[in-house]
């Protein structure tokens, strides 16, 4: 008799310092039989629904709430998504299969996978298997550890094995029902990393995971490590390292021996310290051949900043350079262009509304380019993008803008700059550029870096900064490096 499995997700990265709440209506919500339709997408569960179907498992599906990552949550998300799984489930089923982040934050819950792998626990009896695949960024808890019985990390940041990695806890599921359950060990590390600092082709990840990959086989399943999510300020926040196993305990304590001391060794990789804006500027003058990708990781739409940070707006505009080009998320500028005709100009003001660390919005005289609908198909569907959407995402309604030698790609949604899709749908080659803004911190790399001659890490006023001793935590526990470094 084939397995049956209630397979549902829950995801969202959540920036506590952030102003105002994401609302249940920000969130993509797939109920019962819809979630299905991800089945063969790009997404995780469309790798986790895509296995489950080959092995022939009777799939129950309950609920998939996605969000991008963004403010803290409103306590009603986590209850509808857990009313949503009590509802799906049924006591005959024989495993649970979850899609998760890992750094998921409401104002009640600092630890909300903690704290629906337990109610899940209490509903489903100590005999169930619950499973599941987490984003690399998670903050792991005591509670994640003890309540389900094996979570995968991806291993790559830029994402591009979030489903290959959903794909390999749903096998690790399918090897429980015929060797036994694993469980779960974990270590968590007295260091926080930058989300600059947690690129897994630099130090420290690069070396932690291949002395991670080295440590698996035998009684030991799999070595997560979660880089962790600077920007939640919770208990759990931070490295940490988790040994997926059936062997004995003294063989998983003295890998995470290991592991720590390895990191402790390479932390100052991570540190993640961005160039003063001003410094770069001077090197971009006269233009350069070849590409120069500016990131401004202090607005980072991947960490949960608005997108709409004037930093490096305001530095081209005065250093007027040519043949640059921006994506600014400003729905009031794409409102206020929709009377204006093709070609036609406006003065507005653009950007500077999302962060209360941002100088406020810029207004500049502007010439209408193009005004098009936001909707594209990704063009890489490994990039960091597809382990949130799958295969296609809504920047809404759109307007490009040229500011002498500026073009601005203004949205109605937040979009991450993890796809080129995104500016060819809008008709900008950005190979054919001579300077782009990408306002992320390592997840751009996939698409950018084949196309880019020089990239340059700069410091903006914004909520994702890199120098983590700006923010007021006043949960993280204490000492942790680099905020108690001596």
């Amino acid at each position: 008799m084939k397995p049956r499995v209630l397979i549902a997700g829950l995801f969202h990265e959540t920036h506590t310092f952030l102003e105002g709440e994401t609302r249940l209506a920000d969130f993509q919500i797939r109920r019962g039989d819809e979630l299905l339709a991800c089945a063969g997408d790009s997404s995780p569960m469309g790798g986790a629904l895509e296995f489950a179907r080959a092995q022939g498992w009777e799939i129950v599906p309950a609920m998939d709430c996605r969000a991008v990552p963004s403010a803290t949550v409103q306590d009603e998300v986590l209850e509808t998504f857990w009313n949503g799984f009590k509802s799906a489930w049924r006591p005959d089923c024989d495993a649970v299969l979850l899609i998760l982040h890992g750094a998921m934050v409401t104002r009640s819950h600092p630890d909300v996978e903690g704290e629906i792998l337990s109610r899940i626990r209490r509903l489903i009896g100590p005999s169930t298997p619950v499973f599941g695949v987490y984003d690399l960024h998670a903050n792991f808890s005591a509670a994640m550890t003890t309540q389900a019985d094996c979570l995968v990390a991806y291993r790559e940041n830029p994402h591009t094995d979030a489903r290959e990695a959903a794909v390999r806890a749903a096998a690790l599921l399918a090897r429980q029902f015929t060797e036994g359950r694993p469980r779960m060990v974990l270590r968590q590390t007295a260091i926080v990393l930058p989300p600059t600092g947690t690129g897994t082709a630099d130090e420290p990840m690069k070396s932690l995971a291949a002395a991670a990959r080295a440590m698996e086989g035998g009684d030991i399943w799999a070595v997560n490590i979660a880089a962790g999510f600077a920007f939640a300020d919770t208990p759990d926040t931070g490295l940490s390292f988790q040994i997926i196993t059936r062997g004995l305990d003294e063989e998983a304590q003295s890998h995470l021996d290991a592991l720590e001391r390895l990191a402790e060794s390479l932390k100052e990789h991570g540190r993640g310290m961005d160039e003063p804006l001003e410094s770069v500027m001077a090197r971009l003058t006269p233009t350069q051949a070849g590409l120069t990708v500016l990131v401004e990781p202090s607005d980072n739409i991947g960490g949960g900043a608005p997108g709409d940070c004037t930093g490096c707006l305001r530095a081209l505009v005065a250093h007027k350079i040519q043949n640059a080009a921006m994506c600014i998320n400003d729905p009031a500028a794409v409102t206020a262009l929709q009377a204006v005709p093709i070609g036609g100009r406006l003065t507005l003001p653009i950007g500077g509304r999302g962060s209360r660390l941002d100088e406020g919005p810029l207004t500049l005289d502007v010439e209408l380019v193009s005004r098009r609908d936001g909707m594209f198909e990704l063009e890489d569907k490994q990039s960091h993008l597809a382990s949130l959407c799958g295969d296609r995402f809504d920047m809404g309604a759109c307007a490009v803008v040229r500011h002498g030698g500026l073009l601005l790609l203004l949205t109605s949604h937040k979009t991450a700059p993890f796809d080129l899709g995104q500016w060819r749908s809008q008709g900008i080659d950005p190979a054919q550029l001579s300077v782009i803004v990408v306002k992320a911190a390592v997840a751009h790399r996939r698409a950018y870096d084949p196309i880019a001659a020089r990239s340059f890490w700069v410091d903006t006023p914004g909520p994702c900064s890199s120098n983590l001793k700006r923010f007021p935590f006043k949960h993280l526990r204490r000492p942790i490096w680099p905020l108690d470094e001596n």
